[in-house]
């Protein structure tokens, strides 16, 4: 198997002015190289430059700026270029598929945020052997990294990544040949349903609560939001405030997004430590979060007439909040290593069905949902709670693919 595995540096002030100094210098090659594949498309000739081509410029480079490019590691830079290779293929591959396209764009420093070294021990090795009891990362042009080491790295380490996040650094080893740890099986199945009001419901009928993080520290972003939008949004140079007030709301994003990330490990650890199948729905989260269309009014050129956007932005935002996309794929891997399995079903009419395994009829109706909390069968009136309900057919329809698979 493959992991990754991410871990805090600690590195002294010196070190630190190192680290950020090489994201800048990495970033401007970055962009160089963007400004050489515009110029030369822009040309008469229209000239396309590619990968191989600006990796071979990369020693000339490194010889005619040798404090800023000569300094770094050959392969990072060479990943550096191979990420921005990657951005246009990924633009390309929008272009003919009709999708937004989305041009690669400048990145300024503050949005340059990752180094990659594609293999160890070529500009970066990971030291595992104690030095004065810490664990050690050596960076070419940094020096020997302290590493906050919070659990053993398994498996062949492969690249490293050294990664900003506000005034944080972390390194992000992927390693394969990773061994599975199985758990010893239960004997027991579940089925999920995923909401807002409860984050999940287990076809056992019990919920997990909806942590709201977002909803929690909202008053205390919006004040930070809003410090930050008195000073003025482009000027030529910031002022130390305005960084400040900048930090203080990538502060409290990042927490918000650690406590979510903290809490879908933990619940996911649970369902798979008690249970050998878990089965949920395949959902389309983009579409369910997606804005709805305008709906122009025909009787006045010009005007729309509601489209329900309010209400249904305040349904994104507890969609996005939940990060059902974030816990769906943590748990896919957790039961990867643990030797579960994780059976993903079609979700449509899971709360509209009559579920028979809990003496229901089987009749399907939009109207037998009452309310968000309440399923009530039009056919026979079988009464129970709606997401109990859901996660009891999803469990079902799990049952009918393992059938179908064997």
């Amino acid at each position: 198997m493959i992991r990754a595995y991410k871990f805090l540096l600690r590195p002294t002030v010196r070190q630190t002015a190192a680290l950020g100094e090489m994201l800048q210098d990495h970033c401007s090659l970055y962009n160089g190289a963007l400004q050489e594949r515009r110029d030369a498309w822009r040309h008469p000739s229209k000239t396309t430059v590619r990968y191989g081509d600006q990796s071979a410029q990369l020693k000339d480079i490194r010889a005619f700026d040798p404090e800023r490019q000569g300094r770094w590691s050959f392969s990072s830079q060479q990943a550096t270029l191979r990420r921005l290779d990657q951005a246009f293929a990924a633009f390309f591959r929008r272009v003919k598929a009709g999708q937004a396209p989305g041009y690669p764009r400048f990145k300024g420093t503050g949005h340059f945020d990752t180094v990659t070294f594609p293999k160890d021990g070529d500009g970066c090795r990971w030291d595992s052997t104690p030095h004065d009891a810490q664990t050690r990362l050596r960076l070419q042009g940094v020096g020997h990294v302290r590493v906050h080491q919070h659990r053993p790295v398994r498996g062949r380490v492969r690249t490293i990544s050294v990664k900003r996040e506000g005034r944080r650094w972390y390194a992000v080893l992927v390693c394969d040949q990773v061994p599975a740890q199985e758990l010893p099986p239960t004997g027991r199945s579940v089925g999920v349903d995923l909401g807002t009001v409860h984050f999940l419901t287990t076809s056992d009928g019990e919920h997990v609560a909806n942590p709201r993080f977002l909803d929690t520290m909202a008053e205390e972003l919006a004040a930070a939001q809003r410090h930050l939008a008195t000073f003025p949004r482009r000027t030529r140079q910031r002022t130390k405030r305005h960084r400040a007030a900048a930090r203080k709301v990538a502060k409290l994003h990042a927490k918000i997004r650690r406590q979510r990330l903290d809490f879908h490990h933990k619940t996911a650890r649970a369902l798979i430590a008690d249970h050998d199948v878990i089965a949920h729905e395949r959902l389309n989260i983009a579409g369910i979060s997606k804005a709805p269309a305008p709906r122009p009014d025909p009787e006045t050129p010009g005007s729309f007439l509601p489209n329900g956007a309010a209400a249904k932005g305040g349904l994104n935002r507890g969609v996005l909040d939940a990060g059902w996309g974030q816990f769906l794929a943590i748990l896919a891997d957790k039961a990867e290593s643990a030797g579960r399995l994780v059976i993903p079903v079609d979700p449509r009419n899971t709360s509209r069905t009559c579920p028979p395994s809990l003496g229901g009829c089987g009749h399907v109706d939009g109207k037998s949902r009452v309310t968000q909390a309440t399923f009530q069968c039009t056919a026979c009136g079988f009464t129970a709670n709606a997401d109990h309900v859901g996660a009891v057919n999803v469990l079902d329809r799990a049952g009918l693919v393992l059938c179908a698979a064997a």
